[in-house]
């Protein structure tokens, strides 16, 4: 606890350093400016402005609220990151949905990193910054990608050593970027999964892409049908749904539980039992919340 107030001391002192006018910190090489960069200082969130080139565009409100939530219960735990403007004034680099939620419960302040950086700089720190975050869409990752070629001018090789992804990853996903802009916005959705976009993308023709998108929502198509269906389509040229195996008749017992599994777990619970008599469960999550939501369960509200 004494370090964690000292801590916030400390931020506060800096605070106070960085609105002194007659020693202002522009560069690394300022005075002071050792004491500044790299440590914690809590900011005037009105003090920051948002970053222009921060490639992430959905936020989705319900987990930006729960967020929020737990910023008023617990704090700001991990720092955003931000880089000098002028006297008093900052842009965001990295950490908008902390920003976004400390702002939707009304904080003045917020702890931050403080980095002196171009706009060139900035943009990569953003860009990395954004794909190394785990609850981002396929196409989201991709259009940081196509960024960094494009306004970096970073080669895939050089992608593949400052984000740590190989190169065929990195590949996979600038290939999403030839689909139909309808279907990126499926993607995007949730409608659609990474591995449905890579069948698809085997297809040139962006109306039969389209044909075959629609086939995959109207039929629930999972990624295994939609590579079928696919293939087929290279050999017959016809968008044909894949012939069903016929599912096999759960034993009773499975019938019985499944919806009491679906009603503990708030989602549908698939069930599927092979012909030795051994199974599988599958339980659905949609967040990373859910999945902790499930998780308690499981462990029985520890």
């Amino acid at each position: 606890m004494a370090k964690a107030v000292k801590k916030q001391a400390l931020g506060r002192g800096l605070s106070a350093l960085l609105k002194d006018p007659e020693n202002d910190i522009q560069s690394a090489k300022d005075k002071n400016a050792d004491k500044v960069i790299g440590n914690i200082v809590e900011l005037d969130l009105d003090s920051i402005e948002m970053n222009p080139f921060q490639p992430r565009t959905n936020f989705n409100e319900e987990t930006l609220r729960e967020l929020a939530s737990s910023i008023k219960e617990l704090g700001v735990i991990q720092p955003i990151t931000v880089r000098k403007l002028g006297f008093e004034d900052y842009q965001l680099v990295s950490g908008e949905r902390r920003f976004r939620a400390s702002k939707l419960i009304g904080l003045k302040t917020i702890p931050a990193y403080i980095r002196i950086a171009n706009d060139q700089e900035s943009l990569e720190m953003a860009l990395v910054e954004n794909i190394q975050r785990q609850d981002l869409d396929p196409i989201e990752i991709a259009l940081s990608y196509q960024r960094l070629i494009d306004e970096i001018q970073l080669t895939q090789e050089q992608m593949s050593e400052r984000v740590g992804k190989k190169r065929s990853t990195i590949a996979n996903y600038l290939r999403l970027l030839k689909l139909d802009p309808i279907i990126q916005t499926g993607m995007r959705d949730g409608f659609l999964s990474m591995g449905h976009g890579r069948a698809i993308i085997n297809i040139e023709d962006q109306n039969v892409q389209l044909d075959i998108y629609e086939t995959i929502l109207s039929e629930k198509l999972s990624v295994r049908d939609t590579e079928t269906l696919v293939r087929n389509y290279n050999t017959t040229k016809e968008v044909k749904v894949p012939a069903k195996k016929e599912t096999e008749e759960l034993p009773k017992y499975v019938k019985k539980g499944i919806s009491s599994f679906s009603e503990y777990f708030g989602h549908k619970i698939d069930v599927k039992v092979s012909n030795n008599g051994k199974g599988k469960i599958t339980i659905p999550f949609h967040s990373e919340e859910d999945f902790n939501r499930i998780k308690k369960l499981v462990e029985g509200g520890k």
